[in-house]
C-alpha cells in the first residue's frame, strides 16, 4: 500500500498525537465562538505550529464540514525543483494521529485530466502542505485528503483545476501560504497589508503590488477562481512571528481566510 509519508513532523508541528491535541486545545482555549460558516475553500499558514498555528486553527475551527467528503491541500515547493504541479497518488497519508485515506481514483482522474499536472514523489516531503493535515483530522471528520503540490507554474494554469475543484459540493480547497519573511516588524506589516486588502477584496492583480507570499501563486489562482464563481473572501485571522518570539527584526507574517459562496 502507497503512504505518503510524514517528512516534518517532530520539528513544523509535534511527533506526537496527543501534543498536536494539546497544542489545538491552547489555541481554542480563548473560548470565542466559532461560527460554522458554510465555507468552500481557505487561505492558510504552514509555519511551524508555534509561530502560526493559531492563525490556521482559527480558520479551521470556523468551517462548517458536515457537507465535505473531501480535502484539497495545495502548497508551494520549498525543497524541489518542480515544473508545474504534482498531485500524490498515494492510498494514504500518514499522520501521528493515523493515516487519512486518499482518494486516488479522483486523483488519478484530475491527473489524466489536466495536463499541468503530474507525480513527482519528491515533491511529496513538502512542509506547507503536510502541517495541514493534523488539522484536517481534527475539524474533518470521514474525509479523504488530496495533495498538490506547485513549482514553477503561472497561476492562470491552476484556475481551471481550482474552478473544477469548487464546483463539486463534496470538496474543500485549502491553500498553503505565509506571508513575508525576515522584514522589521513595521515593514512586515506594511508588505502583508498588501496582501491583506488583496485577499480581502479579491483582487489578483493588487496582490503583485508588494504582496510577499511564498503561495502567492495558489492564492491568485483561488481568488481568481471565486471571482469567477461569485464568492467572497473573509479574512479570519493576521497576526506575525514576533507574536510568538517578541523578535521585531527578522519577522514572518501569516493569514488565515475562508472563501464562502456570495
Amino acid at each position: 500500500m502507497s503512504k505518503r509519508e510524514m517528512s516534518v513532523a517532530g520539528s513544523f508541528y509535534p511527533r506526537e498525537c496527543s501534543e498536536i491535541k494539546r497544542y489545538i486545545e491552547s489555541f481554542n482555549a480563548d473560548e470565542e465562538e466559532a461560527y460554522s460558516l458554510k465555507a468552500r475553500a481557505m487561505i492558510t499558514p504552514h509555519a511551524g505550529y508555534v509561530f502560526s498555528g493559531y492563525t490556521a486553527n482559527y480558520a479551521y475551527r470556523q468551517i462548517d464540514t458536515q457537507a465535505i467528503k473531501r480535502v484539497v491541500v495545495i502548497g508551494p515547493s520549498h525543497r524541489v525543483y518542480l515544473k508545474d504541479a504534482s498531485i500524490g497518488i498515494f492510498e494514504s497519508y500518514d499522520s501521528p494521529c493515523g493515516q487519512m485515506k486518499v482518494d486516488i481514483e479522483y486523483a488519478q482522474s484530475l491527473l489524466a485530466e489536466y495536463d499541468s499536472l503530474s507525480f513527482v514523489p519528491s515533491a511529496h516531503q513538502e512542509h506547507s502542505t503536510e502541517t495541514q493535515i493534523p488539522f484536517i483530522q481534527h475539524y474533518f471528520k470521514q474525509v479523504s485528503v488530496l495533495e498538490i503540490v506547485y513549482g514553477d507554474i503561472e497561476h492562470f494554469q491552476l484556475v481551471p483545476l481550482i474552478h473544477a475543484l469548487l464546483e463539486d459540493e463534496e470538496n474543500f480547497v485549502v491553500i498553503s501560504t505565509d506571508l513575508s519573511h525576515f522584514h522589521s516588524l513595521e515593514e512586515a506589516n506594511s508588505l502583508d497589508g498588501i496582501c491583506y486588502k488583496a485577499i480581502e477584496n479579491m483582487d489578483v492583480k493588487a496582490m503583485d503590488k508588494g504582496c510577499e507570499a511564498c503561495g502567492k501563486i495558489g492564492v491568485k489562482a483561488l481568488i481568481e477562481a471565486g471571482v469567477e464563481m461569485g464568492m467572497y473572501t473573509k479574512v479570519m485571522d493576521y497576526r506575525t512571528s514576533y507574536d510568538a518570539n517578541l523578535d521585531k527584526a527578522s519577522v514572518v507574517g501569516y493569514l488565515s481566510a475562508l472563501m464562502l459562496k456570495g
